[in-house]
């Protein structure tokens, strides 16, 4: 289902904004390691090594370029080239694909564009961890499930709740969801963005 859809505009809009381009690897800023940095007065987002007095901390999941965790470990620089290429990669190797093979209804291009700006962001779910469209344990999040029933009013709803990191609610989160909800119900990922920053300023 889905099959002639691909990330548009609004999709891209979405991620370049709340995945801020950075082309040293950082550690997950809701790490312990992260926040011993910030404790420290040292910048974590200028790493070239951790420091040995935080080498027992752990700074899992280490990000570089448009949010991308694969295979990235401290000290590691990219290009702007090589960060946008890996960010065309997962698209078209890993989120795309997921929605079209969870989603049983038709998308229109706004919807699909929030639906894979989401999995970008949680995770398509399974494996033991939560995403926008499973849940760890394998079944059908709520938010899948209202969407495959056709309730595109119900499964909208669902995405501002997946506001939450390391169990605490996320302000940066909640804008996001926000902003993408709005997507998902017609709204160009502009206006949304300004929408969300309003909503949770």
């Amino acid at each position: 289902m889905n099959e002639h859809l691909t990330t548009g505009a609004d999709g891209h809009e979405l991620n370049h904004y709340y995945e801020a381009c950075k082309l040293r690897a950082y550690p997950d800023p809701l790490s312990p390691l992260f926040k011993a940095l910030q404790s420290a007065r040292i910048d974590p987002y200028k790493l070239t090594e951790v420091p040995a007095q935080f080498a027992s901390l752990s700074g899992k999941p280490w990000t570089i370029g448009w949010g991308d965790t694969e295979g990235v470990s401290v000290g590691m620089v990219i290009s702007q080239a090589e960060a946008d290429a890996r960010y065309a990669k997962r698209l078209a190797r890993d989120f795309e694909p997921a929605v079209r093979a969870a989603v049983d209804v038709e998308l229109n291009q706004r919807q699909f564009d929030a639906v894979v700006s989401t999995v970008y962001n949680t995770g398509r779910g399974g494996g033991g961890r939560d995403g926008i469209l499973f849940l760890g344990g394998g079944g059908p999040s709520t938010f899948l499930r209202k969407l495959n029933l056709g309730d595109y009013a119900g499964a909208a709803a669902e995405i501002p709740k997946w506001n939450r990191a390391g169990g605490q609610v996320v302000k940066g989160l909640q804008r996001r969801r926000e902003a993408t909800r709005l997507v998902f119900l017609g709204m160009d990922a502009r206006s949304a963005i300004v929408s969300g920053e309003a909503k949770f300023p």
